[in-house]
């Protein structure tokens, strides 16, 4: 049994992301995960210093260019501020949806940290370093929710775009749910019916390089 995909890849996982119980009202904002959020906060901050511009006049800045849409902001701030793909990405979201500003955490109410601690505990806690620089590099990307599951952790934007767990001892697995993707030697098919549609697995912090920070953009980007 695959810790990711269950016994059909079909199985529920343990916990429900907190997106569940929007018709019951608004949940309760929860601890941010503190890597996303120093990832964030430090993106947000190196873009203020390029552009020598404060966030408040960065919004302006948007605001009067009369953009609504996503895609036209960022490709704005890209030509005009000069930012590169993934400060611009960030920006827009943050300019469209000022509480995007603070990465949010769903996973039902359990404390997000403390279920990091429970997927990476006993043999597989040398997995835990390369867990926090994968996702303090996917933070760089945008906002988006961590809703953690029985093992591994469940990150969504308006869906699923990405799976990150131990896959053995010594392996940490990304899944992917990615469109119209051609398989590598790297980048691995996953047989439907399943949870995501590609993996890549990596055992050191120097397999995280711009070709699976590629992949996982794409998700996210097709996830929104």
């Amino acid at each position: 049994m695959h810790p990711f995909y269950g016994a059909d890849c079909n199985s529920k996982p343990v916990l429900r992301p907190t997106r569940v119980h929007a018709r019951m009202g608004r949940p309760p904002r929860e601890k941010p995960m503190p890597d996303q959020q120093k990832a964030l906060d430090t993106q947000l901050a190196n873009i203020q210093k390029k552009t020598g511009k404060t966030l408040a006049q960065l919004r302006a800045l948007i605001a009067k260019s009369g953009l609504q849409k996503h895609g036209q902001i960022r490709d704005m701030l890209k030509s005009e501020l000069g930012l590169g793909h993934g400060d611009a990405n960030t920006l827009a979201h943050v300019a469209l949806d000022p509480g995007s500003a603070t990465v949010k955490s769903s996973s039902a109410g359990h404390d997000v940290g403390a279920e990091v601690d429970r997927i990476y505990s006993g043999p597989k806690a040398g997995l835990r370093s390369l867990h926090d620089a994968v996702m303090a590099r996917i933070a760089k990307l945008g906002p988006f929710e961590v809703a953690p599951k029985k093992a591994y952790l469940s990150l969504r934007r308006k869906k699923q775009f990405a799976m990150v767990g131990p896959a053995t001892k010594t392996q940490l697995e990304i899944g992917l749910n990615l469109t119209d993707s051609t398989p590598t030697e790297r980048l691995l098919a996953v047989k439907q019916p399943a949870m995501c549609s590609a993996k890549v697995r990596l055992a050191d912090a120097g397999e995280i390089d711009d070709e699976l920070i590629g992949w996982i953009r794409q998700a996210y980007e097709q996830a929104g």
